[in-house]
């Protein structure tokens, strides 16, 4: 199940990166107490930030970006405001938040994540014929596994569906029916070789377009919490503090060695989904065994070998699950969507999620295809609450305010 979990979270995490997304989960894990089943790995968020940030132009043979050390500053400032954000829920609760961001922007947020990704899903499973055939065969072998398979084996359908994905490919590049898979940088790679550190540099440039991906983070974070909370039918919302805490921290000590920004991982949430299997200490070992193959220069080598049509049709169940668990969101806390106000906080967002694969500008301030759903679905909320919803926020707000009076006044 480990294994399972840290296969999920390849996708933009490798070698470095998988070094600081186990550290960074061990300190999810002790920081939430162990109460929260998730996985920290790096934030997509951060991508198209960082790239404006740096000015890195990606292209094969391009190399490491040269100003990775300019990244991780803007980074560690992020991750210290996102851990003040952090300690504010855990002194003044969850309620503010979730005044700000209800079960139907949540819902939204995490739908769109899903509905974003799959985009990348998609090409990597349809590049070419071949890699359709793998991605559909990779699809159905996962879904037939997770229903019939016997015992232990329906619980780790997408760890075995990866495995026989692999090898039918392996086969047929091998009988010369399709493409070989390469195995040259295998070879070429050390066995065993430290993760390089870089030591954090602060432009304030920099800092400024990063650090407001920390309200993207928030987002995300708690969008998680209620998937998380609605598949395993416990109220997680009193940990969210911890959880953001948690995370800031392992974004902190991450970018202070030059590492990407944490985030918790949805694509787990997938795996969750698949399994039906919520123990934290799953992802305990995860971390361990992550931390472990940050260290292995060709484990990270041969993963690069997986076939893009069988990582395709992995994704594609992954972030498919992650968008229904939007949904669930919606359903389990009853969101009305006869109310015109909900049909627009939630189609909008999902819609320019779905749309946007680019990245737009404003100066320094930028946002991608999960940012700027995130920013308009909060926006709004807030501004479409209409009067009967401000008037019903201010009455809770009083009747609160009396209740924490009388019993003031009981414990005199």
């Amino acid at each position: 199940m480990g294994i399972q979990h840290v296969l999920a979270m390849f996708g933009s995490t490798v070698l470095a990166a998988l070094f600081f997304s186990g550290i960074g989960t061990v300190i999810f894990y002790i920081v939430t107490g162990g109460k929260v089943p998730s996985y920290v790995g790096s934030s997509f968020g951060f991508i198209g930030v960082v790239v404006s940030a740096t000015g890195y132009t990606y292209s094969p043979g391009a190399g490491l970006n040269p100003r990775t050390d300019v990244a991780a500053g803007g980074i560690l400032i992020c991750g210290i405001v996102y851990g003040c954000i952090g300690l504010i829920v855990l002194v003044a609760g969850v309620k503010w938040v979730e005044v700000i961001m209800p079960p139907v922007v949540t819902g939204t947020v995490v739908m769109t994540i899903g509905i974003h990704l799959s985009t990348s899903a998609f090409q990597s499973a349809t590049s070419t014929s071949f890699d359709g055939w793998m991605a559909f065969t990779t699809i159905m072998l996962i879904c037939l596994i997770s229903i019939y398979a016997p015992g232990m084996l329906k619980r780790i359908p997408i760890l075995i569906g990866m495995i026989i994905g692999y090898l039918i490919s392996f086969g047929v590049g091998w009988s010369g029916k399709g493409p070989a898979i390469d195995y040259t940088e295998v070879y070429s790679a050390k066995w065993f070789a430290a993760p390089t550190f870089t030591k954090p540099v602060f432009e304030p440039q920099a800092i400024s377009i990063i650090v407001p991906v920390c309200i993207v983070l928030l987002a995300e974070n708690l969008g998680h919490i209620k998937a998380v909370s609605a598949m395993t039918e416990r109220p997680l919302d009193k940990y969210l503090g911890r959880a953001l805490v948690g995370d800031a921290i392992a974004t902190i000590v991450s970018a202070a060695a030059g590492g990407p920004g944490t985030t918790t991982y949805a694509e787990n949430i997938g795996v969750m989904a698949v399994t039906n299997i919520f123990s934290t200490l799953i992802f305990l070992v995860a971390a361990i065994i992550a931390i472990f193959l940050g260290f292995i220069q060709k484990f990270g080598a041969a993963i690069h070998t997986i076939p893009s049509g069988v990582f395709g049709g992995l994704s594609i169940i992954l972030f498919g699950l992650i968008t229904i668990s939007g949904a669930r969101i919606w359903v389990e806390n009853q969101v009305d969507f006869k109310d015109s106000r909900n049909m627009l906080v939630a189609g909008i967002p999902v819609i320019i999620g779905a749309a946007m694969q680019s990245t737009l500008k404003w100066g320094n301030f930028q946002l991608d295809g999960i940012g700027l759903p995130t920013y308009t679905a909060i926006l709004l909320y807030q501004l479409l609450r209409g009067w009967d919803n401000l008037g019903e926020l201010f009455k809770r707000k009083q009747r609160e305010r009396s209740s924490n009076q009388s019993s003031d006044a009981l414990s005199v």
